[in-house]
């Protein structure tokens, strides 16, 4: 296997939330897709920003 390099990549992701779903309950979950689907070593939440604070 080739040299592999380690890339940060930022993304941003607009969701919106069915009533009573919690925004870190969300983002764990998208983090948990992006690991299994892709093998990345870590994904993690650095904001949550809501409507009202654009």
């Amino acid at each position: 296997m080739g040299n592999m390099r380690e890339m940060q990549i930022y993304v941003k992701v607009v969701v919106e939330l069915p009533d009573g779903e919690q925004p870190q309950r969300m983002g764990r979950e998208i983090c948990r897709v992006v690991k299994k689907l892709y093998g990345v070593r870590e994904a993690e939440v650095s904001s949550l920003i809501g409507p009202d604070e654009k």
